[in-house]
């Protein structure tokens, strides 16, 4: 038997099962290699929106990523913070100065994202964080107060804010469920409308629409049906006639659909990317700038896809720091801080940075106080928006006092958060396009902070 014909069990999994990854839930309804040939590589329309989320993971540090400047909350903050306190004079300054006449400084590794904010194309939401609710301390203080499941459990938390319905463990997210809306008027319905590149998601995952994932190198299909080789070709013929089949088990025909759905998208996708003239601007070899840079890659063949509205997830892990909180965070925040820099340069190169707004999502924050050489597990925190469309240079919410015993502090320096996650996200979903009377429908809880139809719910995107 030659060695070139063998092929494990292991092996034919791993590669086959890629596809299966991402899927949306319309199914073919075309031939493949019909769409290839008349696809052509075109810039995002004029009404083209897209969202792209960044899952912090682990519980950002964020009141180490946005510091008071001014003497006195900055000798508060450092006080506090005690050995976790970063240097005054080593603060990035952003222009910028809150109601109480206090100016704040960004994180001496993000040298990009303050030079972003300093022009007006990101602002930072201050202590926002997952509520049923507004909750005081006096209530939390009594138990009585109706709380978020799982507080300050990274699996719960993270959850919470990609579903936005923290009273319960949803498997269902707001990005799916403005999907399940939106998604309709993409002139492709057989491309998702939802990509990551961080595989399967909650965020993404809707009623009916479902994530198409890639990688850093883009779409990833079956790699017997590009093959050449006699062996592979058969079995490529084998995988063919399994996913054509109709099966009476309802289980095998979703798997079934979904597997040929990818493969269709990843022909398609893959087709579109190979014409596309190489963007000017660089990147950063780190994972995370790769990441964006097929984020930018995507959305400049979107039109030639046949999409007016997308969502992109994205997930920089390491933000769980116990431990080295300075250093650790630094290197995650200098990776980020890059990354956003080299996509927005990239949006300007297409033409395309009002038509593309990038958030901040994380488990929570982190304690002000040291657990002697790191912090711990929070509650309120602090997001950034960039884009073109964002009321940038400016903080949307109270900067809170960072002061042990505060009205919001209720131990150890975890902090209730003044803005809930509703607001923040239903912002979003009003400028990609969401009804103001379908937020009810998103965020069940939106209606505790918010009346859908007056105003902006928090005031940062120019909608």
């Amino acid at each position: 038997m030659h060695k070139k014909n063998i092929i494990s069990r292991r092996n034919f999994i791993g590669t086959t099962g890629c596809a299966a990854m991402g899927s949306t839930a319309f199914l073919s309804s075309f031939t493949t290699l019909g769409m290839m040939n008349s696809l052509v590589v075109a810039p995002p329309p004029d009404d083209y929106k897209a969202l792209v989320c960044i899952l912090l993971a682990g519980g950002n540090d964020s009141y180490n990523m946005i510091v008071p400047t001014t003497a006195e909350p900055y000798n508060v903050y450092a006080t506090t913070r005690s050995n976790l306190a970063l240097p005054q004079g080593d603060l990035l300054p952003l222009n910028y100065t809150d109601p109480s006449g206090i100016n704040y400084g960004l994180n001496p590794a993000m040298p990009e994202v303050a030079n972003m904010f300093n022009s007006g194309r990101a602002a930072v939401v201050a202590n926002v964080g997952t509520l049923i609710e507004p909750v005081t301390k006096t209530q939390i203080l009594a138990g009585t107060a109706p709380l978020p499941l799982g507080l300050q459990s990274h699996a719960d938390q993270a959850r919470h804010w990609q579903t936005s319905m923290p009273q319960t463990r949803s498997a269902k997210g707001w990005g799916g469920k403005v999907a399940d809306i939106l998604a309709s008027g993409n002139s492709n319905q057989d491309m998702s409308m939802n990509l990551s590149l961080a595989g399967t998601n909650l965020w993404q995952a809707g009623n009916f629409a479902e994530e198409f994932a890639i990688t850093s190198q883009g779409s990833v299909g079956i790699n017997f049906l590009d093959s050449t080789d006699p062996f592979s070709v058969l079995i490529g013929n084998g995988i063919t006639n399994i996913m054509d089949q109709q099966y009476a088990d309802i289980l095998r025909q979703t798997y079934a659909n979904k597997v040929k759905s990818s493969q269709n998208q990843h022909d398609v996708f893959t087709a579109a990317l190979a014409d596309l003239n190489p963007l000017s601007t660089e990147f950063a070899n780190t994972t995370i700038s790769k990441q964006m840079k097929m984020v930018a890659q995507s959305i400049a063949v979107s039109g030639g896809l046949g999409m007016e509205r997308q969502t992109y997830y994205i997930k920089l892990g390491g933000f769980d720091t116990h431990g080295e909180v300075i250093n650790n965070q630094a290197a995650r925040l200098s990776l980020l801080s890059g990354a956003i820099g080299s996509f927005y340069e990239a949006m300007d190169e297409l033409g395309v940075s009002e038509k593309v707004t990038t958030f901040t999502i994380s488990d929570f924050a982190r304690t002000l106080t040291s657990n002697g050489n790191g912090s711990d597990h929070a509650w309120g925190g602090n997001a950034m928006v960039f884009g073109g469309a964002v009321n940038g240079g400016q903080f949307y919410g109270q900067y809170p006092s960072l002061d042990l015993g505060g009205d919001l502090e209720v131990g150890n320096g975890v902090l209730i958060p003044e803005i809930s996650t509703d607001q923040y996200f239903a912002e979003l979903a009003l400028w990609l396009g969401v009804s103001p009377s379908d937020l009810s429908n998103i965020f069940p809880n939106v209606e505790n902070f918010y009346t859908p139809g007056t105003n902006n719910p928090i005031g940062f995107m120019n909608i």
